[in-house]
């Protein structure tokens, strides 16, 4: 394998183990405001301050000074690169109407003054449309690629403007010649932003994912599709205190997200889709039930489907419970006919027959709980296991009662919807005060907020304290 230029975006460059190849042309193309600019930027920046490399932009786009202010919100410093002899900006913005000769050499001019090993050219659309013969396009595109790339060892992005409502990229040639083509797009989730890159073709790669998540979130960061981390030194969960009038949900990123936390006695609906596996809705689950036992506070749990006692007993482990705090706060509600572990005395056992009888043993359950604590119950109940036990009309009556005991008693409930019940959890949403989707796209998870109202969130795992968390980066 040719090596590597390590592009500077996380994400990309494990994808593409380890980045482009070096003294590659890459054409990078998208419509306005798809972030070709703040990729390319970041691929010059973090090339000069982590690798090392000396870089040129050359724009025919925007000045100097508008560059320089624009990036500084990305937090890349270009004016202090600039003074240390490490980055040029070649502003021809006034002189791309010259002839070909004289712009091509300038470029060559000032990419051997810098000693640059990367370049970008922005955009190459702006420079070709002032032509008004073929040939010159073909000229630009084999002497940046013979003479700048080859000769000078500069691997270089040719930026290319895609207008809005068309589908082919450039003149027809340059995305023929090039060692790769990544196309950005923005688009609509759920009447939400969303923004995905396409790998159209990289020469000498592999590629595993073509279609990859990305935000523009303190600059260009690519998510690769979801995978689980390993907790290499585990610690002791460290509950998050609760805000004034609130419950924390144990994940501050998610606490910010709702507007501080969650209002007691509320009511949370979190909606499923089909691609969302166990280990990614228990991200959310496993700290907000850990968040309430370890403060010594009970936990109500009816399990989904494929959910059983042992591995909520798992999950208390993952983060640090005892088997004390275990078995005094947590309890877990399970159907005679599943017969739970002998040796869990927490769980309490229903006959899944007549749901009022069954209700009032939970409820009677969770307010001796609450009466051995001093503090209400955080209740989670499996949508789905109410349905195959009940049926839709009683888990509806059932989900109606319990949410006007866990307001009445100002105590939280998380309802779990899985896929195939939709309809169900827009049923039910009048009477939750926080409704959350997860969903997948390209791998990646993403979750959002219908009441209230929230950007797309990417999803990822975080171990870097010592036990899974998720890590939620807007897409913007």
């Amino acid at each position: 394998m040719s090596k590597r230029v390590p592009i500077g975006v996380d994400g990309l460059d494990i994808i593409l183990d380890g980045g482009f190849p070096r003294n590659s042309l890459i054409l990078l193309a998208g419509n306005p405001g798809t972030g070709k600019t703040v990729f390319s930027a970041q691929f010059l920046y973090r090339g000069a301050v982590d690798y090392d490399e000396n870089s040129v932009y050359v724009s025919f786009a925007e000045n100097r000074e508008t560059f320089f202010e624009n990036m500084k919100a990305f937090g890349f410093d270009f004016e202090s690169l600039e003074k240390k002899g490490k980055f040029s900006y070649l502003d021809l913005l006034t002189v791309k109407e010259r002839a070909v000769p004289t712009i091509l050499n300038l470029i060559i001019k000032e990419t051997r003054k810098v000693k640059a090993r990367r370049l970008v050219v922005d955009s190459y659309s702006a420079l070709a449309q002032s032509f008004q013969e073929p040939i010159d396009v073909r000229i630009i595109v084999h002497t940046v690629l013979g003479k700048i790339v080859r000769d000078m060892g500069c691997t270089t992005l040719l930026i290319e403007e895609v207008p809005i409502g068309r589908t082919e990229i450039g003149f027809g040639i340059e995305e023929f010649v090039a060692d790769g083509v990544i196309r950005l797009r923005t688009s609509e989730l759920e009447g939400r932003l969303f923004r995905d890159l396409e790998l159209l073709k990289l020469r000498g790669a592999r590629l595993k994912e073509r279609k990859l998540a990305f935000t523009l979130e303190g600059g260009f960061k690519v998510f690769p599709p979801f995978k689980p981390k390993p907790i290499k030194r585990p610690k002791r969960f460290q509950p998050i205190p609760d805000p004034p009038g609130m419950y924390s949900t144990g994940i501050k990123a998610l606490d910010k997200a709702l507007g501080g936390g969650l209002p007691k006695g509320f009511v949370m609906l979190l909606e499923l889709d089909e691609k969302i596996s166990t280990l990614i809705y228990h991200l959310f689950i496993a700290p907000m039930a850990s968040n309430f036992v370890l403060q010594g506070r009970g936990v109500i749990d009816i399990p989904s489907s494929g959910v059983d006692p042992a591995l909520f007993h798992k999950y208390i482990g993952v983060y640090g419970g005892t088997e004390e705090e275990w078995r005094r706060y947590a309890r877990i509600i399970s159907v005679r006919s599943l017969k739970p572990p002998e040796d869990f005395p927490n769980v309490i056992v229903v006959k899944g027959e007549d749901w009022r009888e069954d209700l009032d043993k939970v409820l009677e359950a969770s307010k001796q709980l609450t009466a051995e604590t001093g503090q209400p119950n955080l209740s989670i109940v499996g949508v789905d296991t109410l349905i195959t036990l009940y049926g839709e009309k009683h888990c509806e009556e059932i989900l109606n009662l319990s949410a006007t005991d866990a307001r009445r008693a100002g105590a939280p409930l998380i309802a779990i919807v899985k896929a195939g019940f939709r309809k169900l959890a827009v049923k039910l949403s009048p009477i939750a005060d926080i409704y959350l989707r997860l969903t997948m796209k390209h791998g990646c998870p993403l979750l959002y907020g219908i009441k209230p109202r929230t950007p797309l969130y990417a999803v990822e795992m975080d171990v870097s304290k010592g036990y899974p968390q998720p890590k939620l980066t807007p897409i913007l």
